[in-house]
């Protein structure tokens, strides 16, 4: 082993588990020492190396994050919200910076996942790209700009695999333009239209969802008023992008003080 920062990678065998493991692998800057899925996996006391399709790089797959955990700096977590909370509380225990890209996070489990950031640093994003964190900023940015005469939709697309809707990047955005225009979000989400649903409600931000194919994730944030829309869009072609994001965070906050941070935080913006 190095003096690198040692990184846990949970949910392992999943789509962003194999690409953070490959990364992190390849890195000069961090060290992977532990993957964990849950009990019973198939992948669970196999070098993870192999179970990649790879060769072996002596590290074996744990359904014990305790141990995992407790020789480790940082903790990178796209799972589920059941998992999340309770991984919060074992990484506050061994003072790792908690990594969170899980998505579909209820009120209460953020403010589970809050009192964690008492005691070590939490990094939770619905996206930890560049290139949406500058989307959300713009999407503010223009919503304080218009008025109510501009109708504002989240469209966002993903692969069919993708279990929650609106996904975590579009409450995101859609965060960021009520931020912009001065209200709570809860009071102007407009989503699930079906049927006879009457007038659109002025004032009101809309979410629209597309699922299919090997979508990686689409977002457009649409400012739509009478002979004009405004349409500020991103594009995610390789997941790895996401991935690069949340080592970039696990590093970032080796040296920062407990509290819960976001990707605005990380990348100074």
């Amino acid at each position: 082993m190095t003096d690198l920062p040692g990184i846990v990678v949970t949910g392992a065998s999943g789509r962003m588990g194999q690409t953070l493991i490959k990364l992190i692998g390849d890195s000069d800057k961090a060290q992977l020492v532990a993957a964990l899925e849950r009990p019973g996996h198939d992948w669970v006391g196999k070098d993870v190396g192999v179970a990649i399709g790879g060769a072996a790089i002596g590290v074996t797959v744990t359904d014990d994050p305790l141990p995992a955990f407790a020789q480790a700096q940082a903790v990178i977590d796209f799972t589920s919200p059941a998992a999340t909370v309770a991984f919060s509380e074992l990484a506050a225990q061994a003072r790792a910076v908690h990594v969170i890209g899980t998505t579909g996070l209820t009120d209460e489990d953020i403010e589970t996942i809050g009192h964690a950031a008492h005691h070590a640093v939490v990094v939770r994003a619905g996206n930890m790209s560049l290139g949406v964190n500058l989307l959300t900023k713009l999407t503010r940015m223009v919503a304080e700009a218009l008025d109510e005469d501009f109708d504002i939709e989240v469209i966002e697309a993903h692969h069919h695999h993708k279990v929650d809707a609106p996904s975590g990047t579009a409450l995101m955005l859609g965060e960021a333009a009520a931020q912009g225009r001065g209200v709570s979000l809860k009071d102007v989400r407009d989503s699930g239209r079906d049927g006879i649903t009457g007038a659109r409600k002025r004032g009101d931000i809309g979410f629209s969802a597309i699922r299919g194919g090997d979508i990686i994730g689409e977002h457009d944030v649409m400012f739509a008023a009478p002979g004009e829309r405004i349409v500020l869009r991103h594009m995610a072609t390789d997941r790895a992008l996401f991935a690069r994001g949340a080592i970039r965070a696990a590093l970032w906050g080796q040296d920062k003080k407990p509290g819960h941070y976001d990707m605005m935080d990380v990348l100074g913006l």
